[in-house]
């Protein structure tokens, strides 16, 4: 087993609490490490997971998990946990784990899962729409695509999403976030493979060349990925083609950080905006 044979590598650092008196990772922990590395990898199949089973009518569990140990893991190493598939049977799922420090292979592992109904627990096929993502994700296909629509043909998604992330995580109140302004707006959403809106945004035009973006949001479960970016990248490039030649947008201060990596910039200083911290950020754009 090598690490290159992994399409997806998790990175664990490890921490005080997990190594013995020698400073050895406890064997146990292991198996920590390879259910972290699962969420992980549902994370790089861009599926929000307890969203993604309840649409696809099941659930997994685990039947069977064994590690084999190779070497030790010390305090403060830094491990690539690689997951992949390795074999897809009619209700069953098994998964290879290899744990690396750089190159060398230290713990080896199989998972075993079988899709259930949730109720009963009683196994039943994997759906061919899980299977597809799979396979898509082992022949290195994408896993989201991008769309670019008005109100009237992605707003039931776009609504959808920002509801539960601005609405019901957030607290804002819905006469706050449905402003009037979405049916003016062009609208960005990122899907994953089973059709789910997983990222969205919006475009306004409040002034010639002037471009106002609003309203981006990712599912909560897959932050801290590309899809914010890729939902950025839609609306810009929509932008460019309309004309516009400056964006504009008002950032949550905890945001600020991911909107300087994509090339905005601080125009001011922070403001309130319905009890929440926000600052003016703008990017200027140059034509394709």
């Amino acid at each position: 087993m090598l690490r290159s044979d992994f399409r997806f590598l998790a990175r664990h650092r490890v921490r005080w609490p997990e190594v013995d008196m020698q400073q050895i990772v406890f064997n146990g922990h292991y198996l920590t490490y390879a259910d972290s590395a699962m969420m992980d990898f549902w994370r790089a199949l861009a599926l929000p997971y307890a969203l993604s089973m309840q649409a696809l009518g099941g659930d997994l569990y685990v039947r069977k998990a064994t590690l084999e140990y190779h070497a030790s893991a010390q305090l403060d190493d830094q491990l690539d946990i690689g997951v992949q598939v390795a074999r897809l049977g009619r209700s069953s799922l098994t998964m290879t784990v290899g744990m690396f420090r750089d190159t060398r292979l230290l713990v080896s592992g199989e998972l075993i899962y079988v899709f259930a109904d949730p109720a009963s627990q009683t196994s039943q096929p994997i759906p061919p729409s899980m299977r597809g993502v799979l396979d898509a994700f082992a022949a290195g296909e994408a896993m989201s695509r991008s769309a670019i629509g008005s109100w009237n043909d992605l707003g039931r998604d776009a609504g959808r999403l920002r509801r539960r992330v601005f609405v019901q995580e957030q607290g804002f109140g819905e006469a706050e976030e449905w402003d009037g302004r979405d049916e003016a707006a062009l609208h960005a959403v990122v899907y994953n493979r089973l059709g789910e809106a997983i990222a969205t945004g919006r475009l306004l035009q409040p002034g010639p060349g002037l471009g106002r973006i609003g309203r981006v949001c990712v599912e909560k479960s897959l932050r801290g990925g590309q899809f914010g970016a890729q939902v950025m990248a839609a609306l810009e490039q929509a932008a460019r083609q309309r004309g516009d030649r400056l964006l504009e947008l008002h950032a949550q201060c905890q945001a600020e950080a991911f909107y300087r990596r994509i090339g905005y910039v601080a125009d001011g200083e922070p403001f309130d905006e319905e009890g929440v911290p926000h600052i003016l950020m703008v990017k200027p754009l140059q034509a394709d």
